[in-house]
C-alpha cells in the first residue's frame, strides 16, 4: 500500500495506473476508520483495479471548532485497516496541502442543504461540497464510495456529481451496524460505557417508527411517539426525528411508495451527536 502526503506524488501515482489501463475507486474519509469504512473498500475492490482511499479531517465542513478539535485522529491504527483490506494508496494530506489558500467559492444545494443537517450545522454542506470537489478532481476515479448512514450528505454528493458533470459512478453502501443496531461511526469511539450501552435506542427508535408507518400509522402520530420515546432517556438530546422523500430531503405527511421514504435521526447523547437513518 502507497502513501501520499502530496497532491503532486498522488497524480503522478495515478496517472501511471490510468496509462495501465487500471480503473479507480476512490473512499473518501475522514479517518478514525471502522468495519463501515472497510465494507467501502471492499466494495471498492470488487469493482475496480486500484482503491485509493483518502483521510483528511476537513476543517471546512466543521461549524463547531470544539467538534473540529476532538474528532478523534488515528492514523496508525487506519493505515493498519487499510493495509488489511488491500486499499492501494492512501492520501492523507494536511490542511495547508489541501488548502493553499482559504477557499472564496461558495456552494449552494438549494433545499437539500437546508433541513435537518444543513439547519443544524449551517455551512456544513458548503465546506463538504468543497472537498469532495477537490477529491475527485485530485484523483479522478471511476467510481467512487459513500455510506448511507450519511444520507444527506450521499444527495448532496449526488447533486454535486450530476451538475458538475463529475462523469464518475457514485456507489452508495449500505450502513453497517453492531450486532445490537448501533450504526458505526467514528463519533462512538468518544461515547463512555454508560452511553454506549444507551445509543442502541437510536435504532430501535428508528425501526420501530418505520415497522408503525408500514403499519398504516399517521406521520405525525409515529414522530410523536419516536419524540416521546427520547425524552424518556435523559441522556438523549434530539436535534431532529423527520420522516422524509428520499429524494427531496423535505418532511412528509404521507409515506409514498416502497423505496421512496426514509426516517432521519440525529441526536446528542452526552456531548457526542450521533445521526442515522433509514429507508423504507
Amino acid at each position: 500500500m502507497e502513501v501520499f502526503t502530496s497532491v503532486k506524488s498522488l497524480r503522478q501515482y495515478l496517472d501511471q495506473q490510468v496509462l495501465q489501463q487500471k480503473t479507480i475507486g476512490l473512499v473518501p474519509t475522514m479517518g478514525a476508520l471502522h468495519k463501515g469504512h472497510i465494507s467501502l473498500i471492499e466494495a471498492a475492490k470488487k469493482d475496480t483495479d486500484i482503491v485509493v482511499c483518502s483521510v483528511f479531517v476537513n476543517p471546512t465542513q466543521f461549524n463547531n471548532p470544539e467538534d473540529l478539535a476532538k474528532y478523534p485522529r488515528t492514523f496508525e491504527a487506519d493505515s493498519i485497516m487499510l493495509e488489511n483490506a488491500g486499499c492501494s494508496a492512501v492520501f492523507a494530506p494536511s490542511v495547508e496541502e489541501m488548502y493553499p489558500e482559504q477557499p472564496v467559492v461558495k456552494m449552494n444545494f438549494g433545499a437539500l442543504e437546508t433541513v435537518m443537517e444543513g439547519a443544524s450545522r449551517p455551512g456544513h454542506f458548503n465546506g463538504v461540497g468543497i472537498v469532495v470537489s477537490k477529491l475527485f478532481n485530485i484523483v479522478r476515479p471511476h467510481r467512487a464510495y459513500f455510506g448511507q448512514k450519511d444520507l444527506q450528505q450521499v444527495s448532496v454528493v449526488r447533486q454535486l456529481v450530476n451538475d458538475l458533470a463529475f462523469g464518475f459512478e457514485l456507489v452508495v453502501c449500505p450502513t453497517v451496524r453492531e450486532t445490537d443496531g448501533l450504526a458505526m461511526s467514528s463519533r462512538n469511539t468518544r461515547l463512555n460505557a454508560t452511553e454506549r450501552a444507551i445509543a442502541p435506542h437510536i435504532y430501535r427508535i428508528l425501526a420501530g417508527a418505520g415497522e408503525d408507518l408500514r403499519a398504516g400509522k399517521h406521520v405525525s402520530e409515529v414522530i410523536g411517539w419516536a419524540k416521546s420515546e427520547f425524552e424518556k432517556i435523559k441522556e438523549f438530546t434530539l436535534d431532529y426525528f423527520e420522516v422524509i422523500n428520499l429524494k427531496t430531503l423535505l418532511p412528509i405527511e404521507k409515506i409514498g411508495l416502497a423505496g421512496t421514504n426514509a426516517i432521519c435521526v440525529a441526536a446528542f447523547l452526552g456531548p457526542v451527536r450521533l445521526i442515522d437513518n433509514i429507508i423504507f
